[in-house]
């Protein structure tokens, strides 16, 4: 029996969340596996209703549940940066979900805007540093309003919390045994610091440990490119907070869109957070257009990183089947509603 928190987030959240518990359902019926659900209603609805954003347990809470599995939050009632500092990211730092991992892959049906790529080009795996760098808020403002205002935002970087996120993308490139090349993303001929800490624990955990991995290395803009020029050059990327948060937004757009696009915030020794990478698209909401195949993806990499190996796999074929019949992964243009998407994949799962 899996415990699984549900957070359905805001405007179309809830929606393609729904799907994914619809698909979940179906493919552990096959493979006899009991997952119990309890819902939480944290976001921006919450949020306006009560006045609150977190209920002072909610991270004890959650941290007796295996995964959480949540959809998107954001509210356009409510100032950008309070949701998601006050819950996705306080979240992710309270319950050390230390590595965001997300998988760059073209399914066969899906539309990239890369000319002439293929699935066989558009199949790696981004490892980002989830819990330090630039986004643990150190710095401050200075004179703010005035013209002698002064900003400033301090990048964090620890050898412990760079190491732990270099081996995890080291042993996550082992398991996967597709190229077996590790790239190091930074920025090492301007960050001279940063960038120095990272490449040096690069290199010693991979020449110790890993003698097996290929490592290779590029800077943050030249990344870029190559994803776009060449994707089949990468297997597994790791890099770090601010860096991965751009790329891996390149790399949903190569895949197809944030449409397909999945996500985890991943706790190794504890639990972990699984979403889809599309925003709440509040314009959207109520009107059952929106795709919830990132949605799927995510309960798909749940299940994996539970173990359930098999049943990952069985979503991931019954996907497959569905976006081929589908004429667009953009909103309202797919050819189904959000809600027959859904039905499609459940159907396919089981068989």
């Amino acid at each position: 029996m899996y415990k699984i928190a549900v957070i359905g987030g805001d405007g179309t959240g809830p929606e393609v969340i729904r799907e994914g518990l619809k698909v979940l359902d179906a493919v552990n019926a096959r493979f006899g596996i009991e997952m119990d659900y309890t819902h939480f209603d944290f976001g921006g609805e919450r949020y306006l209703r009560t006045g609150e954003l977190l209920p002072e347990t909610a991270v004890s809470d959650l941290r007796q549940f295996d995964a959480i599995f949540l959809g998107a939050i954001g509210h356009p009632e409510v100032k950008p940066g309070i949701l998601e500092k006050e819950i996705l990211l306080k979240l992710r730092f309270e319950l050390d979900q230390y590595i965001n991992l997300r998988p760059v892959k073209l399914y066969p049906g899906v539309q990239t805007p890369l000319k002439d790529k293929t699935p066989e080009d558009i199949d790696f795996v981004i490892v980002r540093e989830n819990t330090e760098g630039l986004y643990t808020g150190s710095g401050g403002v200075l004179k703010k309003g005035t013209p002698d205002e002064v900003a400033i935002q301090t990048s964090i970087n620890t050898r412990k919390g760079v190491e732990r996120c270099i081996r995890y993308a080291f042993e996550y490139t082992r398991r996967r045994n597709r190229g077996k090349t590790l790239t190091l993303c930074a920025k090492t001929n301007v960050l001279t610091f940063a960038s120095d800490l990272w490449e040096r624990a690069f290199n010693e955990v991979g020449e110790k440990d890993y003698p097996d991995i290929k490592r290779e290395y590029a800077h943050v803009d030249a990344t870029t490119m190559w994803m776009v020029k060449n994707p089949e050059w990468f297997d597994v990327i790791v890099t770090d907070n601010l860096f991965g948060d751009i790329i891996t937004d390149l790399g949903a757009m190569v895949q197809g869109g944030l449409g397909v696009a999945p996500g985890g915030s991943i706790n190794p020794e504890g639990v972990s957070t699984f979403e889809p990478m599309g925003g709440s698209a509040p314009k959207y909401t109520g009107q059952n257009v929106v795709n919830p195949m990132a949605a799927i993806s995510a309960a798909m990499m749940m299940l994996e990183t539970l173990g359930e190996e098999k049943a990952s796999a069985q979503v991931e074929g019954a996907m497959v089947e569905v976006m081929q019949k589908m004429k667009s992964m953009s909103a309202g243009r797919m050819g189904f509603t959000t809600t027959q998407i859904g039905d499609m994949v459940a159907e396919k799962a089981v068989k």
